[in-house]
């Protein structure tokens, strides 16, 4: 390269051309080079002030455009913040072995009555009726049989009261099929923390558990049952009644229920294909009254 530049002072146009073609080829190795470094260790920096910081003497006083930084970037695959960082991460993250997948945890139940979740689910305000309509749910978490039924309450919320009623009906329709409620599950609201639930449960000999705040999954099965019933039975009486009367969702409901339990084949993990009213009534397969 020297004897080229000499060339070049001593006048010679090709002996000129050729240096200044081996100047710019040296120039643009080094720029990527040093933009591949400098983008590296400041990551966080973009293309103009990249070329910025190449134009100091530091490193080495190279004249480059920020276009041209980006280009040499892009060709390397780090013109963006994002896989500049993300290469720099997987630089310094330490090998981590890949971990086996954690088996599904699940609320176990091996016969009805074990454990019954209770959950309550706000329907709406309707035309005539005095305060909120509210369904209150219980789904043995066995068989996945199902209670549920329509309440209107004039302070807004259910009651103790209300609840109560629901786990005697449970008890009782339980007892009738030669089982025993064991165990009820409800989440932390003030219709099950009560005095008059709680009581109702410790004379029906049945044991409460609250779920932890902020986990509703716990009740899965009762806030799943709540899901199927706004799809296939409140949406569809909404859109299908021109005036939405508390008597006759209650009769909707009633007869989907009696569906459910009676004639609806349930593909669950616990159920496996089984209609709820069979495993709960065993070889009584007629409804009891």
């Amino acid at each position: 390269m020297e004897a080229a530049s000499g060339a070049a002072r001593a006048g010679d146009p090709a002996a000129a051309g050729a240096a200044s073609a081996a100047d710019a080829a040296a120039a643009l190795a080094l720029s990527g080079a040093a933009d591949r470094r400098l983008a590296l260790g400041h990551p966080g920096y973009g293309p103009a002030r990249i070329a910025s910081e190449l134009r100091q003497q530091r490193w080495g006083g190279i004249l480059v455009s920020h276009n041209g930084v980006w280009r040499c970037l892009r060709r390397h695959g780090l013109s963006t913040r994002a896989k500049r960082l993300s290469l720099v991460a997987g630089y310094a993250a330490p090998y981590e072995p890949p971990r086996q997948p954690q088996p599904e945890r699940h609320v176990e139940a091996t016969r009805p009555g074990e454990l019954v979740g209770i959950d309550c689910f706000f329907v709406g305000r309707l035309q005539g009726t005095k305060g909120a309509v509210w369904q209150l749910t219980a789904i043995d978490v066995a068989s996945s049989y199902a209670w549920a039924e329509l309440v209107s309450c004039p302070q807004g919320n259910p009651t103790g009261v209300h609840t109560s009623k629901l786990a005697r009906r449970v008890c009782a329709e339980l007892a009738q099929a030669g089982w025993r409620l064991e165990r009820m599950l409800s989440d932390n609201g003030g219709e099950f923390r009560s005095a008059d639930f709680r009581t109702t449960l410790d004379k029906l000999g049945v044991r409460h558990t609250l779920i932890r705040a902020g986990r509703p999954q716990t009740n899965g099965a009762v806030e799943a049952l709540h899901r199927l019933i706004l799809e296939e039975c409140w949406r569809p009486a909404f859109a299908r009644y021109l005036h939405v009367r508390f008597t006759g969702l209650k009769r909707d409901l009633a007869q989907y229920i009696d569906e459910y339990n009676f004639r609806r084949v349930h593909n669950g993990r616990l159920t496996r294909g089984r209609i709820p009213a069979d495993i709960v009534y065993g070889a009584n397969k007629v409804k009891t009254r």
